[in-house]
């Protein structure tokens, strides 16, 4: 079965990017523009393994997201990566903090992507 991810930013561009790196290691990808969607998404699709989270979004940010998932023990299983422009060390603490499982700041490179996941132990497929 293949593995499901979900992206979410509301910068198309930013999507179509972390998406694509997704695929290449064998994931279906779900997209979605802000935290709210992404829930609904989340909730209609079970088996998301993966969530590649921006922090910076309309509707709910990418911190109230990963506080919402990881307040009901639905989504225990699914890996939270942000993938952010926050890069002050306080806002990675309280990610982590509220359930996030890894941290990225943007830019990043495709290697940075991987590694992260290695460390989540995801492999590509």
């Amino acid at each position: 079965m293949t593995k499901k991810a979900l992206v979410i930013d509301d910068s198309r561009a930013m999507r179509t990017i972390l998406g694509a790196i997704l695929k290449t290691i064998g994931f279906d990808v779900l997209e979605a523009a802000d935290g709210k969607q992404a829930l609904e998404k989340l909730a209609a699709a079970a088996d998301v393994a993966l969530a590649l989270v921006d922090w910076n979004m309309p509707e709910m940010n990418g911190y109230e997201f990963v506080k919402a998932v990881r307040s009901s023990q639905e989504h225990d299983a699914t890996k939270l990566m942000m993938v952010t422009t926050e890069t002050e060390m306080e806002q990675v603490v309280k990610a982590l903090e509220a359930g996030a499982d890894e941290y990225v700041m943007k830019p990043f490179t495709r290697e940075i992507i991987l590694e992260k996941l290695g460390i989540l132990g995801i492999t590509p497929a």
